[in-house]
């Protein structure tokens, strides 16, 4: 991949950033970064500039309208919209310029509600989202269909990752928009600065949730960008899962808070567990996640704490 054109949409997010130094570390220098505010990846005006002026071998699609069950709640139609046209748009000009490869990001949240732990690929048509993000997921999951359409009419090849839950240092930490791992972190940090004696976690705690470190989800995007190019699905994720009570009660421990925890049984769990079989990634690519849960946390714990003094 050394002598290839890379281009990153969404390259400078929290994945991307981490993205962009795994494949550097690969030798990979003829690299571009495409993201907001140049380059509106909704409006095809912009996907068309991507490519006249990037004129990339390799485009890997990161950039997404995303964010927790709250904001999921508030944006189901700009969720569905502006993601569903970033991919169709992306793909089909990758197509007409004669890229080598697209690599295509897909969520988690693209499976059925009630699918059998551990999520396996085959099991991604066999029922609807978890209603709160299904308008997301299953627009993410369009660029599934797109990709194998693509390379059984044209020959064209794309490929289709499903990450798992991310968290890591650079995370998202906005209270509006972050997911599990920032938004608690972020409740004990601030609530311990304060001196407040309770934090309030949405939901019951019971659902369970698997987490992959940025850094790993970097290297096993960049095995499959190198080795993988058939159309079929690839989870890719840490192979665990813990139920957000018992998360809770280790990001306590961590940022040593000693308040009390407030669950509001009013707000929703969403998916009910969430955990991916990763055995086809290590049969096709090779990958298999290294990073500990407990240090990745400590690490994030540092990056965040490091932010609030910066």
């Amino acid at each position: 991949m050394q002598d290839k054109r890379i281009t990153i949409t969404g390259g400078k997010g929290f994945l991307g950033k981490h993205l962009v130094s795994a494949f550097r570390d690969q030798g990979c220098n003829k690299i571009t970064v495409v993201d907001l505010p140049e380059f509106n990846l909704v409006t095809l005006t912009d996907v068309k500039r991507l490519y006249a002026e990037t004129k990339p071998d390799i485009v890997v699609h990161l950039a997404a309208r995303v964010g927790g069950i709250g904001f999921n709640q508030k944006n189901p139609a700009t969720l569905f919209y502006d993601n569903i046209m970033m991919g169709t748009q992306l793909i089909h000009e990758g197509y007409l310029h004669g890229i080598e490869k697209f690599v295509a990001l897909g969520t988690i949240c693209a499976y059925p509600k009630f699918t059998p732990v551990p999520f396996k690929e085959d099991d991604i048509w066999n029922g609807y989202p978890e209603e709160t993000n299904a308008p997301y997921g299953l627009a993410k999951k369009m660029m599934l269909v797109q990709s194998q359409a693509y390379r059984r009419q044209y020959g064209f090849n794309s490929i289709f990752l499903l990450p798992v839950n991310l968290y890591g240092p650079g995370d998202n930490f906005h209270p509006d928009s972050s997911h599990v791992i920032p938004a608690l972190i972020k409740k004990c940090v601030d609530a311990k600065r304060k001196g407040e004696g309770t934090i309030e976690i949405w939901g019951t705690g019971q659902a369970t949730r698997e987490f992959f470190y940025v850094e790993d989800a970097a290297q096993a995007i960049v095995a499959a960008t190198d080795k993988y190019n058939q159309s079929e699905p690839v989870n890719i994720g840490a192979g665990f899962e813990i139920a957000i009570r018992d998360l809770a009660g280790l990001i306590v421990e961590l940022t040593d808070y000693r308040g009390k925890i407030l669950w509001d049984h009013t707000k929703p769990d969403g998916q009910p567990r969430r955990l991916l079989d990763t055995t086809r990634a290590l049969k096709e690519f090779g990958f298999q996640a290294s990073t500990d849960f407990r240090e990745g946390l400590k690490k994030t714990i540092v990056w965040y704490e490091a932010s609030l003094s910066a």
